[in-house]
């Protein structure tokens, strides 16, 4: 019995570890399709090498991470790239967008820097000298959190005192302009959900609400 409940448990990690590598990977997430395409979604993380056939007059927008561009991609064969999509026999257009911080930390590094990083020297303002060093700021108050499956996904704010929020999560990606109140432009914040945690910060100058996905994309 006891030999099975180990082997469950390090299969459980197995597939965990499998699951944050995964996302790791990916380059691209599908921020919105204009009809269904066979094995793709709205909210997919994507990965270099991956190959979409989108149907005449088919339309797919993909976000890069890393280098913050967005494509809407009309027909034609897309070829899934680290920074950039090839595409062949379709129409392409790019919007080059200004993102507030590193979109592609995965969850290892995410927990990471959220865990381990800390401001240095004494506190100045409202915020402590102990507040963790986000991973990611984000331009637009109400942010999109991927989610990898249904759980209590909790924000707390962590430069000033404030109530913690609780939402019940499902789906690819929650988003709290759709489904929550927006934060705060200048906040510190820590969400959490099935035991992963990271740290982000609304930037100052946010825009309220939603926006691009990218700009206020967060991942564990």
């Amino acid at each position: 019995m006891i030999r099975r409940i180990g082997m469950l448990v390090a299969i459980g990690c197995l597939m965990m570890a499998g699951n944050a590598l995964a996302q790791s990977k990916a380059a691209a997430v599908v921020e919105d399709l204009s009809a269904p395409v066979a094995g793709i979604e709205v909210f997919d993380f994507l990965e270099p090498g991956q190959v979409i056939t989108l149907p005449a007059g088919t339309r797919i927008t993909l976000g890069y991470m890393q280098s913050c561009l967005r494509e809407t991609i009309t027909g034609g064969k897309v070829t899934v790239g680290q920074q950039g999509s090839a595409v062949s026999g379709g129409k392409v257009q790019q919007e080059q967008l200004k993102c507030g911080g590193n979109l592609q930390l995965g969850q290892a590094q995410a927990g990471k820097s959220g865990a381990m990083v800390f401001r240095r020297g004494p506190g100045t303002g409202k915020t402590p000298a102990n507040t963790p060093e986000p991973s990611v700021t984000l331009l637009y108050t109400a942010p999109a959190f991927a989610v990898d499956r249904p759980g209590d996904l909790t924000i707390e704010r962590l430069d000033q005192p404030e109530t913690v929020l609780l939402y019940k999560a499902s789906g690819k990606l929650f988003d709290l302009a759709k489904t929550g109140k927006p934060l705060f432009a200048g906040g510190i914040y820590r969400v959490a959900l099935n035991g992963k945690s990271t740290i982000f910060r609304i930037d100052p100058g946010a825009a309220d609400g939603g926006g691009p996905l990218l700009l206020r994309l967060v991942r564990f």
